[in-house]
């Protein structure tokens, strides 16, 4: 674990830009990317709020961060992503005691779990990984809106390529598969991303929409998977996994649309860079659909 942040405060130091003062909201941040991703941007001299559900999780994840002699400053806040509840009051709260909202990463994430759904109904996976953000998103754009050059970032995946929405589906109204569950979800992830971006453009917003996929990178979200599996495959280790996300909420040279992710060969490790939007992705139509479906679950309008 030291020589792993070791090697990450080197890489974050010489890397990216000073964040100094902006504030920031990083979902799931109490462990895996997120973890490192809040400790990067901490370094940097943001004002970091790990947003999570566990709140002695969140604590002891603060606690490790404040120890790395960090400029900014980390501070804990429960948010549960499986209510749209819990989200509302998260945002309530925010939208009350906050002026500004910087960067908004949209991190948090289920993985193959078995079938299960969110407090709405929704299978859990898409609930928590695309509705719930959809949510949260739209709830806190007007501190966005109000601060200059503030960011959205939504982390997809590897697994968005060739996966397709299926609106008949989000539910469990079918035969549950979990890949193919989670292949959905994250597809969803992507395309929210592209479709935040062009409705921001088309309203004249400032707010820049981006997103980003660390790869293949050892989490704990891959706890439900066989480990026979996952002995089969090579994995980055946690803190490359971060850096796409921590390049596309820092880089100055962003522009809406865009999406980074290791530039190995396929993606699947390395240091970050643009990477490829599969065709799945890029359907317009989908999205406004989906947005619509977006609208309509959380009542937000």
């Amino acid at each position: 674990m030291r020589k792993m942040i070791k090697e990450f405060n080197e890489w974050v130091s010489t890397n990216l830009d000073s964040q100094k003062g902006k504030t920031v909201i990083i979902t799931g941040a109490n462990s895996g990317i997120g973890f490192y991703t809040a400790l990067g941007l901490a370094k940097l001299g943001a004002n970091v709020i790990v947003a999570g559900r566990n709140k002695e999780r969140i604590d002891e994840a603060i606690q490790a961060i404040k120890k790395e002699n960090i400029s900014g400053t980390v501070s804990a806040s429960i948010l549960d992503l499986a209510s749209l509840n819990s989200v509302r009051e998260f945002a309530n709260e925010f939208n009350n005691t906050q002026t500004k909202l910087d960067i908004l990463i949209n991190n948090a994430g289920v993985m193959m779990p078995p079938e299960s759904k969110t407090e709405e109904g929704f299978e859990l996976q898409f609930g928590v990984n695309f509705l719930g953000h959809f949510l949260l998103t739209n709830l806190l754009n007007n501190k966005l809106d109000l601060t200059q050059n503030s960011r959205v970032v939504t982390l997809s995946s590897i697994a968005h390529r060739g996966a397709s929405i299926d609106f008949g589906n989000l539910r469990v109204e079918k035969p549950y598969d979990a890949k193919r569950e989670y292949y959905q979800s994250k597809l969803a992830d992507l395309i929210f991303a592209l479709e935040l971006g062009r409705r921001y453009e088309a309203n004249n917003n400032h707010i820049l929409s981006v997103a980003c996929h660390p790869g293949f990178t050892k989490t704990e979200l891959q706890r439900h998977i066989d480990p026979k599996i996952l002995k089969k495959m090579n994995f980055m280790d946690t803190w490359k996994g971060s850096l796409p996300t921590l390049l596309a909420a820092t880089n100055k040279k962003a522009k809406t649309g865009d999406y980074y992710g290791p530039d190995g060969e396929g993606e699947y490790s390395g240091f970050p860079a643009l990477g490829l939007i599969d065709k799945s992705a890029l359907d317009q139509e989908v999205a406004k659909k989906l947005w619509e479906v977006g609208i309509m679950n959380t009542k937000w309008d």
